[in-house]
């Protein structure tokens, strides 16, 4: 189908389970495209070129390309730009040429794909362009069930790098872990006990920083504190863990925030509320 490739994603499921959710594949009536079959004649051949109409950062063009090639293996498709990239009103994605039927059916599956990445990406990227270069983007886990890795693969297009993955590669210990252990220390102390390597632990009080360093935590982050106690914070830590501010972070904000001397910032709207992308797809009778 394709040599894109993203860890832990099954892209040939995720295309198939996306065109058959569009199909009503095991519904009564279900299975095929009504309009297309209708209207189009099974032999007919369209070109295409998806285009973009505001200024983004691209991503998601292989897993598009990914869609049609499913409905018609025999497809011409040239890639125009590579992901990551930003590019101006008016430019060209992707020209394809191939099956008409095959075209129509994929191209609601496939735009949404690309509108819904590269917003995560064009999002992203303004955040990075905005916060003080020292510091690094971090994302979070405010995603959409399914989702998480092309979305978490947005954000790295954008120009963040990725916090956990899920509940597995990290322990990260808030405030309503600290509730049930009794205080930051313990909650730490019963994390290392259990073997685990990387312990991000959740501070919002500069009092809590000195218990959740002595008890092993790795990774200290800093919530929802103003910069002027970030300031202080990243003092107190002196360097012997990273310290990641997350919190009330916005475009307005980020500046200042990233700008305390934190080594990361992390931001759960780059997933949570990034806007679709302004993306076309015209085509043409062969």
């Amino acid at each position: 189908m394709t040599d894109f490739a993203i860890p832990g994603f099954d892209l040939a499921a995720f295309v198939a389970a996306t065109l058959a959710e569009d199909l009503g594949e095991g519904l009564p009536g279900g299975g095929h495209d009504v309009t297309s079959e209708s209207v189009i004649a099974a032999d007919a051949r369209f070109a295409g070129v998806m285009d973009s109409r505001d200024p983004i950062v691209v991503a998601g063009l292989p897993i598009a390309a990914a869609f049609f090639r499913h409905l018609d293996a025999a497809m011409t498709i040239e890639i125009l730009v590579e992901e990551g990239s930003s590019v101006q009103p008016g430019t060209d994605l992707m020209r394809l040429s191939g099956n008409a039927r095959a075209m129509l059916t994929a191209e609601r599956s496939a735009l949404n794909t690309v509108q819904h990445l590269s917003g995560i990406a064009t999002m992203t990227r303004s955040y990075v362009d905005a916060m003080d270069p020292a510091a690094t983007l971090l994302d979070t886990r405010k995603t959409i069930p399914g989702l998480r890795h092309l979305e978490k693969y947005a954000t790295r297009m954008g120009g963040a790098s990725n916090h956990r993955m899920g509940l597995w590669d990290a322990a990260m210990i808030k405030d309503n872990h600290v509730m049930v252990a009794g205080n930051v220390g313990e909650a730490v102390r019963r994390a290392r006990d259990a073997g685990v390597s990387r312990i991000i632990c959740e501070v919002d009080r500069i009092d809590q920083i000195e218990p959740a360093l002595a008890a092993g935590a790795n990774h200290l982050l800093l919530d929802n504190m103003p910069p002027a106690q970030l300031r202080e914070a990243v003092a107190l830590v002196a360097g012997r863990v990273p310290t990641e501010a997350s919190g009330g972070v916005n475009l307005e904000t980020i500046a200042a925030i990233s700008a305390t001397g934190v080594d990361f910032v992390s931001v759960g709207r780059l997933t949570q509320s990034a806007p679709a992308a302004d993306i076309g797809l015209d085509f043409t009778p062969l």
